[in-house]
């Protein structure tokens, strides 16, 4: 999904409704034949589940609406609104024609799109990206090119960027994929780090390939072929689509259409139904967008970091459930939470999209409920690979993030500690992981696997079944950045103090010193005091309102990131006076000026670790 901790574009809690409507669509009864180990789907079952699990989330106004279509042997089986569609003109939400935005999983139409190009013969995935590319090219930053099946399996090794990524009107894709090719931080293949760039790019290459825009290829050869009339990935779209709600506010405010300038990566806005018929075409290998061929080929696991793990099946998530696998994928825009699953062996397709800030905590109950339900378990056996690495205590951050701006910085306040308990017990993300042989660990109370891998230049990973990580160098954990800001915030309180005492003594006993000692002494004062005024603005920025950051850094924040260049340039000139003016001044004054430029040094390396010097850096 589209979100950052920090950078998020809304957050989460309720919304006093004054109506909560609930609109079923009349469909007729159906059911499919269940196969070996698999429930019998029926429209009555899974209306009872849907109701259970999504009525608590409407009645207690949490979630304005929602929407879910289900499909099962070729039919489908349900489709349901719920709540509110608009909730300033009181529209229901209606599976037929409550068009809602489904974010990332825009992606799965972006890669049948690639796969349909596959099938004719002019996109190669295992060729150089830079092949298809005519007006930019990607910088060879490592030896391995960038391969078209690396932006589907995103193993890419790009770095993630939240600030800029949105729009208040439309761009040139290709204008924009051109200005903001992300910095490589990996090799090619190494590990996965989810990249909305890189999905983006893949669609990019589509468009140039064929010839035609990419929103008129998704139209002309997705949406048109499956009767997708309520759908587009047009940006506006040419209807009125359900609009979405920040239910962290009191009453909850209306989040506002933004444009997504990386359109292939999430521009699509479809209403439940429709969503039906493209999960039955893939359920039908391929139907009338894929040959069954092309369509097995899309649907195979094309990257794990260890075959017992989830993985990518060119672009599909990949992950297994009560033993059935299952291709899917989530996504998240503005206030929509929407998810796909898709169970070829059991022939069940699941839609669902809720348009609250809400949608996480929904999505928890609905999911599970559903695959626990018409998913029974069955036995499963794991690949069998031989052990990676051993376990590397540390910290560790999401191998999804930023190196070269400012938003490096996110990484140092949200890392994961992992630790090794002396029996071998593995604790991470707040769960215990027990060994279960061959370098193998699986969640105590979950089904989430992990294991441990190395990586070029020393670098180590923990993989699990969903998102990868990668552990922090020493210089990047938490522990030693709080201790130099600590040791920092120490000495610059110690300034003020040190100089009235100074002042005093100076009123009983004049004390001698030269003009240059006297300005560096008060320059390091002032580069600290300074220093201590764009900390303490800094966090109040992260704390507050950054919903906007998601159009660019505002030109406050670009003025605040001045402020390190004036301590820095301060913290210097105090230096050339204190070498002037040092055989004037007293013993004592040298030590704590000694001090004074040291913690200064101390917070220029931090401003500098965490891109920090400078508006260019936002």
């Amino acid at each position: 999904m589209r979100r950052s901790a920090i950078l998020g574009l809304v957050a989460i809690t309720g919304l006093a409704l004054p109506v909560v409507a609930l609109l079923a669509l009349p469909v007729s009864p159906a059911s499919a034949a269940p196969t070996a180990g698999c429930a019998d789907v029926t429209t009555a079952a899974v209306e009872t589940l849907v109701d259970e699990q999504l009525q608590p989330f409407i009645r207690n106004d949490k979630v304005p609406g929602a929407v879910v279509s289900v499909v099962a042997g070729g039919q489908t089986v349900f489709g349901k609104g719920y709540g509110l569609a608009d909730v300033a003109r009181g529209v229901p939400m209606d599976a037929q024609i409550s068009a809602v935005r489904i974010a990332s999983i825009s992606k799965l139409f972006t890669y049948t799109a690639v796969m349909q190009q596959v099938e004719a013969g002019k996109i190669d995935l295992g060729a150089d990206v830079n092949t298809y590319l005519k007006a930019f090219k990607i910088p060879a930053t490592y030896p391995r090119p960038i391969t078209v099946g690396d932006l589907m399996n995103h193993t890419a090794g790009f770095e993630d960027r939240i600030i800029g990524t949105g729009a208040h009107g439309p761009t040139n894709l290709g204008e924009f994929l051109a200005a903001n090719i992300p910095v490589r931080i990996r090799p090619p293949g190494e590990i996965s780090a989810y990249s909305n760039y890189g999905a983006a790019l893949a669609g990019y290459i589509v468009a140039q390939v064929s010839g035609e825009p990419y929103e008129q290829y998704v139209q002309r050869h997705i949406l048109d072929p499956l009767g997708m009339t309520h759908s587009t990935a047009t940006e506006p779209p040419p209807f009125a689509p359900a609009r979405s709600y920040n239910t962290d506010e009191t009453p909850a405010r209306e989040v506002p259409f933004t444009f997504d300038p990386l359109t292939p990566d999430g521009s699509v806005t479809a209403s439940a139904d429709d969503m039906a018929e493209f999960m039955k075409a893939h359920l039908a290998d391929g139907g009338k967008l894929l040959s069954p061929a092309t369509a097995q080929l899309m649907h195979t696991r094309s990257f794990a970091a260890d075959p017992r793990l989830g993985g990518f099946a060119h672009g599909f998530m990949d992950r297994t459930m009560n033993g059935h696998r299952v291709l899917m994928h989530d996504g998240g825009w503005e206030a929509f939470g929407s998810v796909l699953l898709l169970v070829p062996d059991c022939n069940i397709g699941l839609f669902a999209s809720l348009n609250s800030t809400a949608a996480g905590d929904a999505m928890q109950a609905l999911v599970p409920g559903f695959t626990n339900k018409f998913l029974p378990t069955v036995p499963t056996k794991l690949a069998t690979a031989p052990a990676t690495a051993v376990p590397a205590p540390g910290f560790y951050a999401s191998t999804r993030h930023n190196q070269s701006t400012m938003e490096w910085l996110l990484v140092l306040l949200g890392p994961m500690r992992l630790t090794v308990s002396h029996d071998g017990t593995v604790h991470f993300k707040g769960h215990e992981y027990v060994a279960a042989g061959d370098g193998l660990y699986k969640q105590r109370d979950g089904d989430d696997h992990l294991v441990f891998r190395p990586g070029a230049g020393g670098v180590s990973y923990v993989a699990t079944d969903g998102p990868a990580y990668e552990r922090l160098g020493y210089t990047d954990s938490p522990p030693f950045n709080l201790g130099i800001l600590a040791a920092f915030a120490v000495i610059a309180f110690t300034i003020p103090v040190y100089l009235l005492w100074r002042l005093l003594r100076r009123r009983a006993k004049p004390i001698e010193s030269s003009r240059a000692w006297r300005a560096s002494r008060w320059l390091a004062g002032g580069a600290s005091l300074l220093g201590l005024v764009f900390l303490g603005l800094l966090v109040a920025t992260l704390a507050g309102d950054v919903s906007d950051f998601i159009y660019g850094a505002p030109l406050s924040f670009k003025v605040l990131l001045t402020l390190p260049l004036l301590v820095g340039a301060a913290a210097v000139a105090s230096l050339a006076g204190t070498v002037r003016g040092w055989s004037t001044a007293r013993f004592s004054a040298r030590v704590h000026q000694v001090l004074s430029l040291s913690g200064l040094t101390m917070l220029m390396w931090f401003f500098w670790q965490w891109n920090l010097l400078g508006w260019w850096q936002a």
